[in-house]
């Protein structure tokens, strides 16, 4: 089985990538989807969060407000890191255990774990593999913009609270750049999942 860490910055196209490479026939592992559902209401994380954020960052019914907590993390970086410490061991458990189910059903299968803070968080030295989704910055900036419907400022800070891509290259074995359009993109990530399966 080959397992490889996928990574990019935050509106790079890291999803975009994510899908085709599962259409290549690729066994996708998302951190970020496991890490919206080990913070649900009741669960272990999501206590610890409540514990430490208060009912500020909490909705009517009970469950995290994503947005007004995101706003906290993304301008205090001590809180983003005291999040980071809270989720991370509930998200790398259950990465691990799907990455083991992965292995029962299919030994020869290519896995993909999506993971946005692979090479932040450290564990990129798990993986022998790095494909980096990149970027120029200026186009970060701009289509986080549009996506998001952010004033420069606000996509900026939401920028800078990330290692810049620019330094992520150093850490990726393959790159794929998503600067030019859709085929451009499918077609390197199509030559990624071969080179991955031979």
């Amino acid at each position: 089985m080959i397992i490889a860490g996928l990574t990019g910055g935050i509106a790079t196209g890291k999803s975009t990538v994510s899908a085709i490479l599962k259409e290549c026939g690729a066994s996708i592992i998302d951190a970020d989807l496991i890490a919206h559902a080990v913070v649900k209401k009741g669960l272990e994380a999501y206590e610890r969060i409540a514990a430490h954020f208060g009912t500020q960052i909490l909705l009517p019914d009970g469950e995290i407000n994503r947005p007004r907590l995101g706003n906290i993390v993304f301008n205090h970086p001590d809180e983003k890191e005291m999040l980071n410490q809270i989720v991370h061991p509930f998200v790398f458990e259950e990465m691990e255990r799907q990455i083991r189910e992965f292995e029962r059903k299919n030994p020869a299968s290519v896995v993909i774990s999506d993971i946005p803070l692979l090479i932040e968080s450290g564990m990129h030295k798990n993986f022998s593999e790095i494909i980096l989704v990149y970027i120029p910055e200026y186009l970060q900036i701009q289509r986080l913009m549009i996506r998001d419907d952010l004033c420069a400022t606000q996509a900026n800070t939401r920028i800078r609270a990330q290692m810049p891509i620019e330094e992520k290259k150093r850490f990726a074995t393959m790159i794929i750049d998503n600067s030019d359009s859709l085929e451009n993109t499918r077609n390197q990530t199509i030559a990624v999942y071969q080179q991955l399966r031979r």
